[in-house]
Parts: C-alpha cells; sequence; structure tokens
C-alpha cells in the first residue's frame, strides 16, 4: 500500500492500514487538517464554506462521505458537486464565493488510488507553504471540531458542470456558430470517469451533432491505463480511423488533461495540446506565455512568431499559475496536455481546451493533421536513474550545472541544460531516489542520443 504526503495533496491506494495506504482514518485525518487550515486562513465572520467534487472512482463515493462528513464536523458548509471534474471544481469555488474546495480524484493513477486535492478561495490549488501548514496540522493533530449547534450543512449541486459549460460558451474566442458549420464528426474517450458525462454535453452546447463517444459510463473500471499517453489510445484511434472521424479528444480521470489525435488515428501529440491553443489566443491577442521547465521548446517558438515572450516555470500547475500572473501571460499551462487560460480560470481545463481547439480547426478549415504539420517538430524522450537512498541526488545537480555553465542553464527547479537546438531537464523526485531526465530534440534519435550521453554523465559522477 502506498500513501503519499506531500504540499500538493495526499494520495494513496485505498486500504490497508492507516498510514499505509489511503485508509478512512486518513481521509478524516487529512481533510481535518485542511479544514483546520480553511478556518485559520479566512477573514470573514460568516459561516465557511468549502466546495467539494469527484471524479469516478469506485472508492469516490466512500472518500466523498468521508471528507463531507468530517467538514461538517468542523462546522463548515458544504458544497456538494457530486461526480464533477477537477476544472469544474475549482470554478465552482469562486462562483460559490467559497472559502476553499477539495478535489478527490488520483488524476491518472490507477483505480486503486485515490486522493484529496486542495484548493484556496479562488479555486487554486495551495503553494508550498500552505500545503506545508495543512501537513503540520495533521502531524500534530492540530484541529478543533465544532459543537453540536454549529456543525455545517450540506447543499448538493449535481448541475454545476452546465455552468462550467455555459461559462465557456460566453468567451470571446469560442465560436459556436463556427464549430457548428464545420459538420466536425468528434470521438472521445471519457475513460469510464466524468468526462463521459460532460464531455456529450459540451460537444453538444459546441453545435456537434455527430459525436462517437467510448468509455462514457462513469462507473470507474477504466478500460484502460488512464493516463493519456499514446500506447494507452489505441482503441479510439481505431474508432477515429473505422468512423472517419474528424478529431478525437482523450481526456483524463478528473478532465484537466488533453490529448488530441488526427483524423487517420496517428496522435496530435500531447505536448501540442498547448502550442496549437496558444497559436489560436496568440493570432487575436497579442501576450505572453509560460509552461513548465519539462514541457516542448514549440510553445516558445509560436510564441515568439506571434511577438510575445516565452518564460519557463517550476513543475507544477501552482508554480505555473504564479509565473503566468507574474509575466502577465495570457495563455499558458504543461506540456502533459494542461491548458490554462486565465480569461476564463487560472486551472488546467479540458473542456475549454476542446472548445478553444475545435474553434481553431474550423477557422483554419484544416484537417488536424494539416494543423499539425504548420507546428515545429520536436521529440521529447524521459527517462530515469534509480539511485540509492545514501547518494546526494543535489551535489549531482550542482555537478552537473557546474559541468555544463558554459551553456543557458535553468536552476529554479533541478537543473534544464538549454543547448542550441535542444535541451535537457535533469529532476529529483519528491517521492522516490531516482533523478528523472526529459530531453527533446528534432529528431527520437537526437533526444535519445542526448538523454544517453547525459545519464552516463550522472553516473560517472556517482561512480566517483
Amino acid at each position: 500500500m502506498t500513501l503519499i504526503k506531500s504540499i500538493s495533496g495526499i494520495r494513496g491506494t485505498i486500504g490497508g492500514k492507516s498510514g499505509e495506504g489511503l485508509s478512512p482514518i486518513d481521509v478524516v485525518k487529512y481533510t481535518a487538517a485542511y479544514g483546520q487550515w480553511v478556518k485559520e486562513n479566512t477573514t470573514h465572520n460568516n459561516k465557511l464554506k468549502v466546495v467539494v467534487g469527484r471524479d469516478a472512482r469506485i472508492s469516490g463515493e466512500m472518500v466523498s462521505g468521508l471528507v463531507i462528513n468530517t467538514l461538517i464536523g468542523l462546522g463548515i458548509n458544504v458544497v456538494d458537486l457530486g461526480l464533477a471534474s477537477t476544472p469544474t471544481t475549482e470554478m465552482a469555488v469562486t462562483d460559490y464565493k467559497a472559502d476553499g474546495g477539495l478535489i478527490l480524484t488520483a488524476s491518472h493513477n490507477p483505480k486503486q488510488w485515490n486522493a484529496l486535492k486542495l484548493l484556496n478561495d479562488k479555486g487554486e490549488f495551495l503553494n508550498a507553504a500552505e500545503g506545508e501548514k495543512v501537513l503540520e496540522y495533521a502531524e500534530n493533530d492540530a484541529f478543533l471540531f465544532a459543537q453540536v449547534d454549529d456543525l455545517g450543512k450540506v447543499e448538493v449541486d449535481n448541475d454545476y458542470d452546465k455552468k462550467h459549460i455555459e461559462h465557456i460558451l460566453k468567451l470571446e474566442l469560442v465560436d459556436v456558430e463556427a464549430i457548428k458549420n464545420a459538420n466536425f464528426k468528434v470521438a472521445f474517450d471519457g475513460i469510464n470517469s466524468v468526462g463521459g458525462i460532460v464531455i456529450p454535453k459540451l460537444l453538444k452546447a459546441l453545435g456537434v451533432s455527430n459525436v462517437i463517444g467510448i468509455n462514457t459510463e462513469a462507473n470507474g473500471c477504466f478500460a484502460h491505463s488512464p493516463e493519456p499517453l499514446p500506447e494507452n489510445l489505441t482503441q479510439i484511434s481505431q474508432a477515429i480511423k473505422d468512423q472517419k472521424a474528424d478529431v478525437g479528444f482523450v481526456v483524463d480521470p478528473d478532465v484537466d488533461r488533453l490529448a488530441i489525435i488526427n483524423e487517420d488515428g496517428s496522435m496530435f501529440g500531447e505536448e501540442y495540446t498547448l502550442v496549437a491553443i496558444s497559436d489560436y489566443i496568440l493570432a487575436n491577442f497579442k501576450g505572453n506565455t509560460v509552461s513548465n521547465l519539462s514541457s516542448t521548446r514549440a510553445l516558445r517558438d509560436v510564441t515568439e512568431k506571434h511577438g510575445g515572450e516565452y518564460t519557463a516555470a517550476a513543475v507544477g500547475e501552482v508554480n505555473v499559475v504564479a509565473q503566468m500572473r507574474q509575466v502577465n501571460a495570457i495563455i499558458g499551462g504543461e506540456g502533459n496536455g494542461g491548458v490554462i487560460y486565465p480569461t476564463l480560470h487560472a486551472g488546467r481545463d479540458a473542456l475549454l481546451g476542446i472548445a478553444l481547439f475545435l474553434t481553431f480547426l474550423a477557422k483554419k478549415k484544416m484537417t488536424c493533421k494539416e494543423l499539425r504539420a504548420t507546428y515545429p517538430e520536436y521529440y521529447i524522450s524521459k527517462n530515469k536513474i534509480e539511485l540509492t537512498a545514501d547518494i546526494d541526488v543535489d551535489n549531482i545537480l550542482l555537478k552537473m550545472k557546474e559541468k555544463y555553465s558554459h551553456e543557458n542553464v535553468n536552476d529554479i527547479d533541478g537543473v534544464k541544460i538549454d543547448f542550441a537546438e535542444e535541451w535537457v531537464h535533469l529532476r529529483k523526485s519528491n517521492t522516490e531516489a531516482i533523478i528523472r531526465i526529459y530531453s527533446e530534440s528534432k529528431s527520437e534519435k537526437n533526444a535519445q542520443q542526448l538523454a544517453e550521453k547525459i545519464i552516463a554523465e550522472i553516473k560517472e559522477i556517482v561512480a566517483n
């Protein structure tokens, strides 16, 4: 069993002993710690309110019951969205003027996992200092439950996804008429989670009448590994070819990551979801962009083509959002298919991504594959080195930084070395004794060769 406690939330496998997996006791403990943090970081004198939404995992109903009743026990009112995507829950926090939010999802992890993801009153993930405070409260049992007359109450809203879609339709750059006139045949894979519920509603609202849905039953029994990587998308790829769809969309269980599939069943490329949508945004509004250090260089190229400035942030949505605010970016996100458009809200949103991409595709009057061919071609190789626990990973990264000090080096999150035509990013894992090594170049062969070269150099440092 596994229980991972980090500043970004609590995730683990269901079952086992307390403290070893995400047991009911652990769910209550960390929910209570989060509720206490909400209490101590709210200045108004009204009854506190927290929004709770969940994906369709088998354990979701159990975990949701524990979370909601713990918040009630703390004297906090709850808005229960039931089955809701991560971006839907984030938006509901601000619409309800709530003091925080809890998303119950383990994102792309398999069905035996679940997690508590913690939001502030802006519907954004807690920063490092705030997350550390929640962990401190949990470690010390530093929470106080309410007296009987002060218990919280529950308000159920099972239709907030409709409001989320309404907000998307109001965006200036979402053109329902253009999408409708394009008469697209759209396929999607709902991965047996909330995407199967909300994506059909979105497509109908966008005027798409010809829809091919697979894995649409939100029962939490994921039909394939839930991370939207090419090796997991063979089913929808075949369906697109067989039924001659114009485009395919795949999301993860909580619908904050978006992968796009071309009309011939080939991959548009998860890294290029953000690139294409940024291209559309920047063609209409001049501005800056942000992605994390491990994302493709193609976003920088597209940004500079439109006269904007690209900035890299440390890995993690909260870091990308903070950097976007700092440089006043109008679009940003992560190379895993995460699109953040602050005009709507400051969180990754696959539903937003679908609406913007379909508008762009309709206006360009191109096929998916033709649009993809307009972008610079880069390839990313993802590797890792497993180390023994006694090895000083920070020292290894420092030595690599010194070795390549003559190159363009960024050390805000591990070490990223930017060469003229390629880059490599080295990061230590927060939970394992490993170094992650991401490299990008203009061919798969070159990207892998760069990774192998860096891996050999790290092993030499370890040996010495």
